[in-house]
């Protein structure tokens, strides 16, 4: 089909005045009225677009497994989902793992737990291990994000489980893909990092375990998560190396590498959106853009 030269006009003008979401949000919206779903094609716009977030949630979910690619199912399953939720709840609460006062983001640990068989006894509860604690963040985070418990709970357990089982073996070679588009990017700032000994000591863990969850405001943060949801984990590493490219000045400045790290596991929260926007620029021009297939 020949191209639209109004359709073209009209996004040209979108994007001119900053509402280039407009034709996207449509193009979205066609997607989703696909019974079944097509989530290749779902995982293709999340990839290249970012989400409208009236559609955000819903998107998240179906790619995650959460519901069907059915649309008709939807109700159903949502409905099951909130049983097997207020399930596992009262389980704990009959075994006095949880009570009234427990935070909601302990009680998803111990949900999550029971459904993993891994839930200790009681009498062998200790603090959170790492492990446990990188669950807490991205818990913390997805409560700002989304308003339903029973959503939340699902959301975060999909996350989590989805994240180490497509992307677990990938995790450790991060920080050497870091380094590799650092060089290429910026080598003297490689180079300091290095002559500090603070290369080694970045806040991989903060970056690549948890997402940035507890780095990141969650309006930014959600940008991110959008790319990690439909497939690519290769994301956190240019939000990364955009931080480092963000901050080059002041790392430059900083001679010891706790001071590197302190500033990095607390950057200034006020331009992560200019952040997470040339770092998915950075990974389109080094991974290349999906074909977005509508």
């Amino acid at each position: 089909m020949a191209d639209d030269p109004q359709r073209n006009f009209r996004s040209a003008y979108y994007e001119k005045v900053g509402f280039r979401g407009v034709e996207e949000k449509k193009s979205l919206e066609i997607l989703l009225k696909d019974n079944p779903l097509d989530l290749e094609k779902l995982s293709t716009f999340s990839q290249r677009f970012p989400l409208p977030s009236m559609y955000r949630i819903h998107v998240w979910k179906v790619l995650l497994g959460i519901l069907p690619p059915h649309s008709d199912s939807h109700a159903l399953v949502g409905g099951y989902r909130k049983e097997q939720y207020q399930d596992i709840l009262e389980a704990l609460e009959v075994m006095r793992y949880i009570n009234c006062s427990t935070p909601s983001t302990h009680v998803y640990l111990r949900m999550f737990q029971l459904e993993s068989q891994v839930l200790p006894r009681c009498s062998e509860t200790s603090p959170p291990d790492e492990e446990n604690e990188d669950f807490l963040s991205i818990s913390r985070a997805m409560e700002e994000i989304v308003d339903d418990p029973v959503d939340c709970y699902w959301l975060i357990k999909c996350f989590v489980s989805q994240f180490h089982t497509k992307f677990g073996d990938s995790i450790p070679h991060l920080p050497k893909s870091l380094e590799h588009y650092l060089s290429q990017e910026e080598p003297r700032l490689l180079n300091h990092l290095k002559n500090t000994g603070a290369l080694a000591q970045l806040p991989y863990s903060l970056w690549f375990r948890r997402c940035f969850a507890g780095c990141l405001p969650e309006s930014s943060l959600q940008r991110v998560w959008d790319k990690v949801i439909s497939g690519s984990c290769k994301i956190l590493v240019f939000v990364a190396l955009e931080i480092l490219l963000s901050y080059k000045i002041m790392l430059m400045g900083i001679n010891r590498s706790e001071g590197v790290v302190r500033f990095l596991c607390n950057i200034p929260q006020e331009n992560t959106d200019a952040i997470v926007t040339k770092a998915i620029d950075l990974w389109h021009k080094y991974c290349g853009t999906p074909m977005h297939a509508v």
